[in-house]
């Protein structure tokens, strides 16, 4: 198996399908293929989406196929329905959230994890705010 070396920086990671290696990237091509999947208006509407944690299969599908076709690989979404991943499920899960947190949550910050996630009920806001400061609006003048 060759192995890929994804550049965080450009959103991209590394996945195993099918036991090869692929990169996936949420580019702006692939977000705005998001934005119009899930009929939202822009990219803070597409964040608000998916930081509710709540994903369906389908949801999943989609971002792994957009990520896909933003690094370059040319899949469709029922290509993508027929692959298989390390964890089943599971693994596809932890790959489109991956995938969102390199784009949406920056690339010096470890994505969640999605195994203890579960299992631990803890109050864990005030590392929240600490992990994710706010990060003041420029103002728009029209």
């Amino acid at each position: 198996m060759v192995r890929i070396h994804p550049n965080r920086r450009r959103g991209e990671i590394a996945a195993c399908f099918d036991g090869e290696s692929r990169l996936l990237c949420l580019t702006l091509g692939a977000l705005a293929e998001l934005e119009s999947a899930f009929g939202v208006a822009n990219l803070a509407e597409l964040a608000e989406r998916f930081e509710s944690g709540r994903l369906s299969a389908a949801d999943i599908l989609r971002i792994v196929g957009a990520g896909l076709r933003g690094a370059g690989n040319r899949f469709s979404d029922a290509d993508v329905a027929e692959m298989s991943a390390e964890g089943g499920a599971a693994g596809f899960a932890r790959i489109a959230t991956e995938l969102l947190w390199t784009t949406f949550g920056g690339d010096e910050m470890e994505p969640p994890d999605l195994a203890r996630a579960d299992t631990q009920k803890t109050d864990n806001s005030h590392r929240e705010s600490a992990k994710n400061p706010s990060v003041p609006q420029a103002e728009t003048r029209w």
